[in-house]
């Protein structure tokens, strides 16, 4: 007689906990590769309904699963929407890490492609952490789904020349485990970005108070006719609690990768609502500047 494993799905607390935990992650990654929040949005969604029917037994690390399943789901979506534009690019042979026969991507469920070799899951679970925005999205797409450079740059809006050397930096962080020079502190302000995302949209103030130097200070332009323009708040917790009234919970919060700099746009509706910029130094936020100028939003100019 053979044993059958019998499925265990997730429950509602483990659900709820991932959920809070990750979604804030992956939404950023999936906007990378999208460069739409509504589709990185539905992208993060899909993956967290695939989470509640998988095994959940079978999960070594909800991270990492998550991560992979919401970049395949995504490369699904851009290889659909290159096949409605007509492109002549070919995608249907696109290979995977560990699985060189591996089928054409729409004949895939996502769930079933996280069958990853060991160093490429230590790398997503230690290494991402580390890599700007659009270094995680072209390792993701390169290094683990294989997709061709033309196809990154034209994703992330970029040359290819800039494509294949955000991979080559990728790969030696991945490789090295160490950074240039001056990386520590590049690497030190990408965590700190990541970390206020996380606390801002999960509404935790001791978090988000952890990340601010004591006499932080925050300023707002809300355009010339608002009078609330150059108010300038002061103080970690002042500031924290002004945060969490403008961008608490409800709103998406996402780093653009066609930019290096420490900035953070933050949605609505999935309408853009504001851009914060951050003065990061010694691993804590110095000040801050939220542009909520609908003018500004719109021409893009800041």
């Amino acid at each position: 007689m053979t044993d059958q494993h019998a499925v265990v799905r997730a429950t509602d607390p483990q659900f709820d906990t991932a959920w809070r935990a990750h979604r804030p992650y992956l939404v950023n990654l999936a906007f990378g590769m999208l460069r739409d929040v509504g589709a990185a949005e539905d992208a993060v969604q899909e993956a967290f309904a695939r989470f509640v029917k998988t095994d959940y037994a079978t999960i070594q690390d909800e991270r990492a699963w998550l991560i992979v399943v919401t970049s395949r789901i995504c490369l699904d979506q851009i290889n659909s929407a290159r096949h409605r534009r007509e492109s002549a690019i070919d995608t249907s042979t696109v290979e995977f890490v560990g699985d060189p026969t591996a089928l054409s991507p729409t004949s895939l469920d996502p769930a079933d492609r996280v069958t990853l070799d060991d160093e490429v899951r230590s790398a997503l679970l230690v290494v991402l952490d580390r890599l700007t925005p659009a270094e995680r999205v072209v390792f993701v797409l390169h290094d683990v789904f294989r997709t061709p450079f033309d196809e990154i740059a034209e994703t992330i809006g970029r040359p290819v020349a800039t494509t294949r050397q955000l991979a080559r930096r990728a790969r030696l962080k991945i490789e090295s485990r160490t950074t240039d020079a001056d990386a520590p502190d590049t690497t030190q302000q990408r965590q700190v970005v990541d970390r206020f995302i996380e606390a801002t949209a999960t509404g935790d103030v001791s978090a988000l108070v952890s990340l601010l130097a004591p006499d932080v200070w925050g300023s707002v332009d809300l355009g010339p006719s608002d009078r609330r323009t150059g108010t300038t708040n002061r103080g970690a917790r002042k500031v924290a609690r002004n945060l969490m009234r403008w961008f608490g919970r409800t709103r998406t919060m996402v780093v653009d990768p066609a930019s290096d700099a420490c900035e953070i746009l933050a949605y609505l509706d999935r309408e853009l609502y504001s851009v914060i910029q951050l003065d990061i130094a010694n691993g804590v936020i110095r000040s801050l500047h939220v542009i909520a100028d609908p003018a500004q939003l719109a021409s893009g100019e800041r």
